[in-house]
Formats: C-alpha cells, sequence, structure tokens
C-alpha cells in the first residue's frame, strides 16, 4: 500500500503544475473554446508572460529561465513567418518550419543543462550569440533554401506510417523524442535534496510538450504563439517553485528551514509540544572523517527525524540540531515517539562511502576488500511544552533547549522533558 500511496504521490509531483497547464491550455486557447470578450486578454497573454519571464529570470538570476524563454521566442518568431499551406506544401516556409522543430528541443536541452551560478556578462553573451548564429543560419536557410538541406530536415528515419499524424518531420520527432526522455530521465534520477522532484527540470520537460503541440498550431487553426508562451509560463512557474524551496527548505538536508521554523511557531496554538533534537559529537564527525561524511549523516539522521511518528513537523534549527513541533501533544505524550526516533538513530549504523564503492551494491562481496568503517551515531533530545510559564512558542523552544542542554550534560544518547510545575 505505501509503494502505491508513493507512487501516486511521484505521478502528482510530475504532473503538477505543468502537465494542468498543458491540458488548460490545450482546452482553452484552441478557437472558439472562451467567449469574444477574453481575446483582448488572450492577445495580450503571450507578450506579458515573455516579458515576465524574461523579467523574473533576470530578478531571480536564473540564466535557464531566461535562454529557455529566448528560446521560445525565437521559436515563435519563426513561425509567424510560415504559413499555413507553405509547411503542407513545402518550400522556404516547410524548409523554416522543419528548421525550427529540429532545433527548438536540441536547445531547450542544452539550455536545460547550464549550471546556475549566478547571471555573468561574458558568459550570457557568448550564449545568446550563440542564439543569434542559429537565428541568422535559419534565416539564411529561408531564404535560399538548399536543396541538400531540405532533403536532410525531410529524411526518412523510420516508416512514415508512424509520422503522419503529425506535420513535424523525422528528423525533429527525433529530437523532441530524444530531448523529452533525457530531460524526464533527468527529472526523475538527479533529484534536488531540497524536494520531492526537481521543478525546474520537470518545468522544462512540460515546456517541451507544450512548444511540441506549438508546432501544430498552423494546421490546426491554433495561434502558435499562445502555446509558446503557455510553455514560458511553464518555466516562470517553476522558477517560484524553485526559489521558494530554496528559501524555506535547507539545502542538505531537505528538510524545512529556520525561516519556515519560525513562520510555523508564529501560527501555533492551543497545547502543543516542541522537541529538540541535537546529533552527539558531530564536530568530532566532521573533523575524523571531513564535511562530507558529514553531511551524509546530516541527511541521514533528518530523514529519521522526519519520520517521527505521533505527528511530528520536522524542521532543521542549525548545524547538527533539528526541531520537532507536536500540535496538540504534551511533553510527557511525545516521549514514546521520541524515544523510537532515538533508538532508530542509534541503531543506523552509518557506513562510510568509500571511494571505490560501486552505485549499484553487489550481490556479494568481492574477495580482498576491506571491511566497511561505520560511524556510530547518537542523538540526544530535549523537549518542552506550552504552559503557564512558557506561554509563547518561543519560550517553549528556549525551555526545549534548555531540557536538550540537561540530556548532554547527563551523558548524551537520551531524551530529557521540561515541565514547569505550576503554583495551586
Amino acid at each position: 500500500m505505501a509503494k502505491i500511496v508513493s507512487l501516486l504521490k511521484w505521478f502528482y509531483y510530475f504532473l503538477m503544475p505543468g502537465g494542468l497547464l498543458v491540458l488548460a491550455s490545450v482546452a482553452l486557447l484552441r478557437p472558439r473554446a472562451l467567449p469574444e470578450w477574453t481575446l483582448p486578454l488572450v492577445g495580450a497573454y503571450c507578450y506579458i508572460i515573455f516579458g515576465l519571464g524574461v523579467l523574473i529570470g533576470w530578478y531571480l538570476e536564473r540564466s535557464r529561465i531566461i535562454f529557455g524563454v529566448v528560446v521560445l521566442l525565437l521559436a515563435d518568431w519563426a513561425m509567424l513567418q510560415v504559413g499555413t499551406g507553405e509547411v503542407a506544401a513545402g518550400g522556404p516556409g516547410r524548409m523554416l518550419f522543419n528548421s525550427v522543430a529540429f532545433l527548438l528541443p536540441v536547445n531547450l536541452l542544452v539550455v536545460s543543462l547550464n549550471t546556475e551560478r549566478g547571471l555573468s556578462l561574458l558568459r550570457e553573451v557568448f550564449q545568446l550569440g550563440l542564439l543569434l548564429l542559429q537565428t541568422a543560419l535559419v534565416a539564411w536557410l529561408y531564404l535560399s533554401n538548399p536543396a541538400e538541406v531540405a532533403g536532410t530536415l525531410e529524411s526518412r528515419i523510420f516508416d512514415p506510417r508512424y509520422s503522419a499524424w503529425t506535420p513535424v518531420p523525422q528528423p525533429g520527432l527525433l529530437s523532441f523524442g530524444v530531448a523529452l526522455t533525457f530531460l524526464t530521465f533527468r527529472a526523475i534520477v538527479f533529484r534536488n535534496p531540497l524536494e520531492k522532484r526537481n521543478a525546474i527540470e520537470i518545468g522544462f520537460v512540460w515546456a517541451l510538450v507544450a512548444a511540441f503541440i506549438a508546432l501544430h498550431g498552423g494546421l490546426r487553426g491554433w495561434a502558435p504563439t499562445n502555446y509558446f508562451a503557455t510553455a514560458a509560463l511553464i518555466l516562470m512557474i517553476a522558477v517560484f517553485e524553485a526559489s521558494h524551496k530554496s528559501t524555506y527548505y535547507d539545502a542538505v538536508t531537505g528538510l524545512r528551514g529556520r525561516l519556515y521554523l519560525d513562520s510555523t511557531l508564529n501560527t501555533l496554538s492551543g497545547s502543543y509540544a516542541i522537541a529538540m533534537v541535537d546529533i552527539d559529537q558531530f564536530k568530532n564527525v566532521n573533523l575524523s572523517y571531513g564535511y562530507p561524511v558529514g553531511n551524509q549523516v546530516l541527511r541521514m539522521v533528518a530523514a529519521k527525524v522526519s519520520e517521527v511518528s505521533g505527528g511530528g513537523e520536522a524542521f532543521r534549527y542549525e548545524e547538527e540540531a533539528f526541531a520537532v513541533i507536536f500540535k496538540g501533544k504534551s511533553a510527557t505524550e511525545t516521549l514514546p515517539h521520541l524515544e523510537t526516533l532515538r533508538k532508530a538513530v542509534e541503531n543506523s549504523h552509518f557506513a562510510l562511502r568509500g571511494r571505490s564503492r560501486p552505485v549499484v551494491k553487489p550481490e556479494t562481496t568481492p574477495e580482498g576488500t576491506s571491511p566497511k568503517k561505520e560511524v556510530s551515531v547518537t542523538v540526544s533530545i530535549g523537549v518542552a511544552e506550552r504552559d503557564e510559564k512558557n506561554a509563547k512558542p518561543d519560550l517553549v523552544l528556549k525551555a526545549a533547549q534548555k531540557a536538550l542542554f540537561r540530556a548532554k550534560q547527563a551523558g548524551r544518547n537520551q531524551i530529557k522533558h521540561l515541565i514547569t510545575k505550576t503554583t495551586p
């Protein structure tokens, strides 16, 4: 059952919101789908989205979004030069269409692979120059229409019956297929620890789908510009989601961070308890094995803390410390759940990753290999509840820190809870 729920969550994370936007664009942006009074808004839709996409990418220093939008803009400009009859009949218009169909997915794939290192004038000018060089080349093909290139762009790679449903030529279909497969694989496998999915990578997947639909607009009476704009909108939403994650989630563990904790504390009311979980002797781990191993330990403990029972909400507080909020529970009621957490960490011996460790675990251990080095990790926990003395969340948090300090002083790897006695 758990695997089914996990699979359904994966589909949800992958489909939302990009898949929904693509479906909405197909349903609403086709001719006569919307009432006439909305047509001026639809006409302004593309200009607003393209403009905002570049500005937001520039403001958030996301070069992938800037150049993703620029690629879509150039493809849209090229499509505006092509008439419906030219796509079907051939000639220079068909040449231009085929060039866009082949180059568009390649460029979106290349842009998605860029690393986000902030904006650099020299690097951005170089990338823009490459795009403009491609544009000049496509314009030259459109004007000269060389027969050799035209034949290459119309090459038959597989049985024509399988591509009769689309005006996109087979080289273009191959380009889209390779790009879509690679982007989907990358979005699934190389996930960011901040999130359960890679928002921007999945955004590029659905932007590519919207761009593919745009290429079918001429023959079906759709405005390709609207679908290119939808692709840009998907990228914009993806970068907002990624920015939100980077602001409110911890980059190492993927848990909600200090800002998220502060905002949650401000909403607390009624009865609740707060636990502070701290990794014992964590500085010694960093000194003995290095910071990469320390980060692995952090992620392992964070995974255990995030699975705490009793409805606890986990946050990374600072360095090796985590906070867990139990709404509607007293400190005493949280003790069984925290004890289960403490034992889970204690019993999880952490095996160090060797440099030659294979990606896939072998069925048998090769002869001559030395036994794996293991690091024993334990945690100390302090917990406090809201009461008359500690009536505010920040005071309860400080009380939990005091209880944690007592657990450390008492020998570590244990739980201490702080309950204020009320006067009769």
